[in-house]
């Protein structure tokens, strides 16, 4: 999506995103908050995008440009960090923390909670990264460092939004309190809906394009 580009419906971006339409709505009105969308009506209205960073980052019309090679590149990427966190989160609810560990976990989670937009993704990839060291795994907890540099490299393309921040940390806190509790599949579910949710956002900024002219190689929306 370049700039002055008009959005898909809502009801298109619902079903490409595989959300609902308020929760849709909801996104809409929060970038338009934030100045990064414009919404005008009449015959020739709709949602536009007005964003536009001073040095332009990954975005949409260059992810189109690149092809089905940068699509199965953002997939993979995706997709291995599914598998990676989601199961470190699930290794480390199993682990008996100690004290310090349960203690170590609590602080970076409250450092995410008060981190501004300035230091946010520095901090919730600190948090991230600690989840994976408690699982006891060195060579799991490498992998985890290794694509949260791919991962921070797409999330550092997008728009990051006050309301964003407000949902993700509720997730974290989930995934938090059922770690420390010794919760192994309430640990699973809250990663899993947490990567999930990044997921979903990160292809409906970035490979709606691609899609639509060329559809997605694994077939993820």
């Amino acid at each position: 999506m370049g700039f002055a580009e008009r959005l898909p419906s809502e009801r298109e971006l619902a079903l490409r995103l595989g959300v609902s339409r308020v929760t849709v709505r909801e996104a809409l009105r929060a970038l338009q908050e934030a100045g990064y969308v414009d919404a005008k009506r009449g015959r020739y209205g709709g949602t536009f995008v007005t964003f536009r960073p001073d040095h332009p980052p990954l975005t949409p019309v260059r992810v189109l440009a690149r092809g089905k090679a940068r699509v199965r590149e953002i997939s993979d990427v995706l997709t291995f960090r599914h598998v990676l966190e989601v199961g470190a989160a699930e290794a480390a609810a199993r682990r008996k923390l100690a004290e310090h560990e349960r203690a170590y976990l609590l602080e970076r989670l409250a450092a995410a909670e008060a981190a501004d937009l300035r230091i946010y993704r520095q901090c919730d990839a600190r948090l991230h990264l600690a989840i994976a060291e408690l699982t006891g795994s060195t060579s799991l907890a490498m992998a985890i460092a290794d694509i949260r540099m791919d991962l921070d490299d797409l999330l550092n393309s997008i728009p990051l939004l006050e309301r964003n921040i407000e949902h993700s940390n509720v997730q974290h806190r989930r995934i938090v309190e059922a770690i420390v509790a010794g919760h192994p599949r309430r640990a699973r579910a809250a990663m899993e809906e947490h990567v999930e949710g990044t997921a979903a956002l990160l292809r409906g900024f970035l490979l709606s394009g691609e899609e639509e002219e060329g559809g997605s190689e694994d077939g993820h929306r």
